[in-house]
């Protein structure tokens, strides 16, 4: 009797020295204010009744708060962690017309966020997050394929698409459209650059920037690739609810085929990859390398697109995530070709031989959306704001999955399809376990 009476004390103290060394981190209130970024506009939009979204990126928990008439409100004892805060608010389009005294048909869809938010006692400050209107697009990025089939059985990343969509009632041509993979920072670890205070690159400090045409961070976004859809301005027309898919290599997938180097490629897995035979447009770089891919077959039964810019050996995207894309029409005052590029803003003065990446302006853009890894800790600083794309997409199984990112069916009318729009990508996208060019979601 007496041994167990001394064994309960034995555990008793051993629970209790665990306890006084691991105490519990208290939940902490987070204070938001939700305010519209208006500078010098002249006119101001109610902020009382908005929504925010707050999610946490351990547990994969939602709650949302309701502003009060000065735009604030507190999530209360939130458990200490990271987490993703997100706005988006839309204005009738009698409302803002009623306001602005600018004539519009449509609704102003305006978004905030703020991505990877840290919260614990130490950092209670006021969140503020400032609403920006973004373009309702014409076209949208439909699905992008990147993270590829597996790299055994199924195709690598030789199967990757981009699908755009024309979400209006009208017939549109593609001719000269603009189809940009954006860059920014890859890597956390890498130490060697100049960065904003939301840890992603400061382009303002590039070599020989120039800012007299506007901020180079908030103004603009930055090519890793650029092509350009050819056409005399009406070869290419797109009827309303179709799409146009860019293939990276525009062959059927499942099936063998034969490369450069004469040798077969096949898939052991068929269900794995896809047909991207009827393509529409093809990024092929084998004509402008020293040593292209065997993989990378030149379809003459589709169109290729002009290539501006590119890096690598194919139209490759980041397998993991780590992008996103942008599509963009301009005027005949434009040249693109012309427009400036830049080296990354590295602490150290670049070489004459570093790599330079178009300076694109953000005002062009009919839309964009932004990639991220399928792993919250390997999640990097965004590379868009909220006017052009509040949150970001991915696939949940990450790479070489066969899994694409897909734009979410907001209704049918007249039986063609609207797709989602609201310029917050966690939002407008979905996925698909097997990417399927044309596919809705």
């Amino acid at each position: 009797m007496m041994k167990n009476f001394l064994l309960i004390i034995v555990i008793g103290l051993l629970f209790s020295c665990k306890k006084e060394h691991s105490p519990e981190v208290p939940p902490t209130d987070l204070n938001v204010k939700v305010a519209f970024d208006l500078a010098n506009s002249g006119y101001t939009f109610p902020v009382a009744n908005i929504t925010v979204r707050i999610k946490s990126l351990i547990s994969g928990r939602f709650r949302t708060l309701t502003t009060n008439d000065k735009g604030l409100g507190t999530f209360d004892d939130l458990p200490a962690g990271r987490y993703d805060v997100d706005v988006s608010y839309t204005i009738s389009a009698a409302d803002y017309t009623a306001i602005t005294g600018i004539i519009t048909s449509k609704p102003v869809i305006f978004n905030a966020s703020e991505k990877n938010k840290l919260v614990n006692k130490n950092n209670t400050a006021q969140l503020i997050l400032n609403l920006k209107a973004g373009a309702v697009g014409t076209w949208l990025i439909k699905q992008v394929y990147y993270a590829g089939s597996d790299r055994t059985l199924g195709a690598l990343y030789r199967d990757q698409f981009i699908e755009i969509y024309n979400n209006t009632d009208q017939v549109m041509y593609a001719d000269s459209l603009y189809i940009t993979e954006i860059w920014g920072r890859q890597s956390t670890a890498n130490t060697t650059y100049n960065l904003q205070a939301n840890g992603q690159y400061d382009w303002s400090k590039s070599l020989n920037m120039v800012t007299a045409n506007g901020d180079p961070n908030n103004d603009f976004i930055y090519a890793k690739t650029l092509c350009m859809i050819p056409g005399n301005g009406t070869t290419h027309p797109v009827k309303p609810g179709e799409s146009i898919v860019l293939a990276q290599t525009a062959l059927n997938h499942k099936s063998p085929f034969t490369g450069t180097d004469g040798q077969t490629i096949s898939v052991r897995n068929p269900e794995l990859t896809v047909d991207l035979s009827t393509a529409d447009f093809e990024a092929y770089y084998g004509s402008f390398l020293a040593k292209p891919l065997d993989s990378d077959i030149d379809n003459p039964l589709v169109t290729n697109v002009e290539v501006l810019s590119y890096i690598g050996t194919d139209m490759i995207l980041d397998n993991n995530g780590r992008t996103g894309i942008a599509i963009f029409k301009v005027d005949r005052t434009q040249n693109v070709k012309n427009w400036p590029m830049y080296n990354e803003p590295s602490k150290t003065t670049p070489s004459s031989t570093a790599r330079k990446y178009y300076q694109i302006p953000s005002k062009y853009v009919i839309d964009a959306m932004e990639i991220q890894p399928n792993i919250a800790s390997s999640r990097l600083p965004k590379k868009l704001g909220a006017d052009l794309d509040a949150g970001f997409a991915f696939v949940p199984q990450g790479a070489y999955t066969s899994q694409s990112v897909i734009r979410k069916t907001d209704r049918t009318e007249n039986g063609r399809v609207i797709l989602k729009d609201t310029n917050n990508s966690t939002e407008d996208f979905d996925f698909l376990d097997i990417a399927l060019a044309r596919a809705f979601k």
